[in-house]
């Protein structure tokens, strides 16, 4: 079977991991009992954040990179990479000694840029350009050919997408009766490869691609009917946030997805907290991405074989706070107020004894300043025990008649205040 349905490639996966298994580990598939028990099903997690460089990325950089000739590895290789790409391009690297650019946008976590370093040491140089994977990108595309280079892509490559389909071949000899497949998208370079070896060996296999609400290239590509490049795009799950996807692998998700579904930013959150503290699972945002669909399919997959892949743990320590922030409102349990006190004594006293309920509890407390220099109203984050505690503490406010402002999530004052 050719990849795409169209054209003349044909991946040899067989030969892929042969070659793969000089530096990939064949990672587990391990049977989950926490989320198998909530959903009624048999979930299985396909750890590719125990992969060497902690995700699925070398296997479609080495794949790639070692079916290129003596003489355009001489010259060099460029990536541009949001971080986990960097990291199986440098692993490449080093392992077949050649000289590689990596290009990186500023915001990437430090954590994967320190890592990028280490697994690629002297063999490479790390160049931090633009806010997204795209700017970075354009950036890599002109260096590479101003230097005579061979650039190395994340996804949109038949190299790329038959390195990625490993992961399928890997999970079919594990396990073979799969009903349910879910699979991170992004640039759509996993979801085009194991898509593509799922539909060939296991084709009763439904396959549902999952990407982030806030960068849905991939789901405006299937609305348009090709890829369209996205004005902007929310970053926080930055292994799977891009602004256009490939047109290579855009053409294979269409015919390879069974449902291609949008996960809240919120939800990926709440997702990577319960990992951790319930099954010491760390993951990166892009690596809960499928495990935080399963919520809304859970009526399908009920008696089921699933399995999601777990495509990435490479999650910077310094995000956590953030991650809980975003997690708590997206449950409800965190809300924002600007609050004009009353200015006489123990007006604030008295808010917090008749307004708050029992378990509410004030996390941010701040006056804001005016410009000429008055003390405005105070921004007020209040954190909930239960989401049913926000009825109460609306008509408390209304009650004692306090002034405040909700700040929305979507609301343009959120962002400058918050």
């Amino acid at each position: 079977m050719n990849v795409t349905g169209k054209s003349t490639y044909q991946p040899d996966y067989k030969k892929a991991s042969e070659r793969l298994s000089k530096v990939v580990i064949k990672t587990a598939l391990q049977f989950n009992r926490n989320l198998s028990l909530k959903y009624n099903a048999n979930v299985y997690l396909k750890r590719e954040d125990l992969q060497v460089v902690r995700s699925y990325k070398l296997r479609g950089a080495y794949n790639m990179m070692t079916s290129l000739s003596a003489e355009q590895l001489q010259k060099g290789l460029v990536c541009a990479s949001a971080g986990n790409h960097a990291q199986g391009f440098a692993y490449s690297c080093k392992k077949l000694g050649v000289k590689g650019v990596v290009f990186m946008p500023i915001i990437t976590p430090n954590q994967k840029v320190s890592q990028t370093k280490m697994f690629g040491e002297d063999k490479i140089e790390i160049k931090l350009v633009g806010d997204t994977f795209d700017d970075c990108a354009i950036s890599a595309k002109k260096f590479t050919v101003e230097n005579g280079m061979t650039f190395v892509p994340p996804f949109d490559d038949y190299r790329i997408i038959e390195g990625q389909a490993t992961v399928g071949l890997e999970i079919l000899e594990q396990k073979a009766d799969i009903d349910y497949l879910f699979v991170p998208v992004g640039g759509g370079g996993l979801a085009s490869g194991v898509g593509s070896y799922f539909k060939t060996y296991s084709p009763k296999t439904k396959i549902i691609g999952i990407e982030p609400e806030g960068a849905p290239s991939m789901h405006e590509a299937f609305k348009h009917g090709h890829p369209v490049t996205l004005d902007t795009i929310e970053r926080f799950v930055d292994g799977a946030s891009v602004k256009r996807t490939g047109d290579i692998t855009f053409a294979i998700c269409k015919e390879m997805l069974d449902d291609l579904h949008l996960v809240p930013e919120g939800k990926v959150c709440t997702t990577i907290l319960k990992l951790y503290n319930e099954d010491a699972i760390v993951v990166e945002p892009a690596g809960a991405l499928a495990i935080a669909a399963l919520d809304d399919y859970t009526d399908e997959i009920k008696g089921k074989n699933v399995v999601c892949i777990v495509s990435g743990s490479n999650n910077d320590i310094d995000r956590m706070q953030e991650i809980k922030e975003r997690s708590l409102q997206f449950e409800g349990l965190k809300h924002y107020f600007l609050i004009r006190f009353a200015q006489r004594p123990g007006a604030l006293k008295e808010f917090v004894n008749l307004v708050l309920g029992a378990t509410d509890d004030i996390t941010r407390f701040e006056y804001i300043q005016k410009h000429n220099k008055e003390t405005g109203p105070a921004l007020v984050g209040i954190e909930l025990q239960s989401k049913q505690d926000y009825r109460a503490l609306m008509d408390n406010l209304k009650k004692y008649n306090i002034n405040f402002t909700e700040l929305k999530k979507d609301d343009n004052m959120f962002g400058y205040v918050v």
